[in-house]
């Protein structure tokens, strides 16, 4: 039986559109899920609705279930929660997390989607992909009890950042923003805030996610001698400076990049299914509900996401929900 479906496609660069999808039936070790709601993170996916994606990183960019290719027409998107109406037996009718644009419904194997626990809103869920990000970075970075710690940038990934390290024993945690407004954030979030003029230095750890290149610059000069940024930043197609002469090397500073593409190495053993499985377990947490500042209806998001790219709508996360018929 041929179901039918609708998907969000950017259809060229500044342009999206509705479009019908059929789905076949689902087949053995497959699931059909009903999509619940999808989240927009503002930085990635508006870098790609601009067109914004350099033609060297088209193959690294590709989501897990991305149809069409850069810079359009495509389909793109990675924050999906929905629930299994048809599947194996221990997966029927659960509330799961897929690596899947915003559409409809959709069929993918089981192994594609992630159960959320029970204890985790299925709202709040959509989360789980920018955690995920955040758990990773702070496996690169290994952050230690009393440090003194600076997250540059206060966007969905800075402030997830934030939001983990908010748990770690006897650190000093200042997000670090242009924007006064995610004082409020910040404080929902539990760790201090300041913007970058007023940031506290003698850093032993900057995690740098503002993606410009005055944010990095500030993000050196908040480190303590032998100090540490780790770069969450994605640039896309722009040239960045860098402010490698003056003290860099006499300081000994050090910057290393981070991404989610990749396991961190210094977790060897652990894989893609269990780092996605400690960020839902993370999502328990209702103070992570300060991360998703706005709401659309699916049938909106071809008018909602171009002013998400312009920034005339502010979002962290914003969420897209469905019908319950959809």
């Amino acid at each position: 039986m041929i179901r039918a479906a609708r998907a969000f496609w950017l259809s060229s660069p500044g342009r999206g559109e509705l479009r019908d999808v059929e789905l076949p039936d689902p087949a053995e070790g497959q699931v059909l899920v009903r999509t619940l709601y999808s989240g927009v993170s503002r930085g990635t996916e508006t870098l790609v609705f601009r067109g914004g994606v350099p033609q060297s990183q088209h193959t690294a960019m590709r989501a897990p279930f991305q149809e069409g290719d850069f810079p359009g027409p495509v389909k793109y998107g990675y924050l999906n929660v929905g629930v299994v109406e048809e599947g194996p037996a221990d997966l029927t009718g659960r509330t799961v997390f897929c690596l899947y644009p915003h559409q409809t419904r959709y069929v993918v194997p089981a192994a594609a989607v992630t159960p959320v626990p029970e204890h985790v809103p299925a709202a709040r869920a959509v989360l789980a992909g920018t955690v995920e990000t955040a758990v990773n970075a702070l496996w690169d970075a290994a952050p230690l009890i009393g440090d003194r710690i600076a997250v540059v940038g206060g966007g969905m990934v800075g402030c997830s950042v934030a939001a983990l390290l908010a748990r770690f024993p006897g650190v000093r945690v200042q997000l670090v923003d242009a924007d006064p407004g995610r004082a409020e954030v910040a404080q929902a979030l539990g760790v201090g805030f300041a913007a970058p003029a007023d940031a506290l230095g003698e850093c032993d750890l900057v995690v740098h996610a503002s993606a410009t290149e005055q944010g990095l610059a500030r993000s050196l000069e908040l480190l303590a001698a032998e100090g540490t940024v780790i770069e969450l930043s994605w640039y896309g197609d722009r040239r960045v400076a860098l402010p490698l002469g003056e003290a860099f090397h006499s300081r000994r500073l050090t910057i290393r990049s981070s991404q989610v593409g990749t396991v961190s190495p210094a977790r060897a053993g652990r894989t893609y299914a269990d780092r996605l499985a400690l960020a839902l377990d993370l999502l328990a947490d209702p103070a992570l509900d300060a991360l998703v500042t706005g709401e659309c209806a699916f049938e909106e998001l071809p008018d909602v996401l171009p002013r998400l790219a312009s920034g005339e709508i502010p979002a962290l996360c914003h969420r897209v929900r469905y019908a319950d018929d959809a």
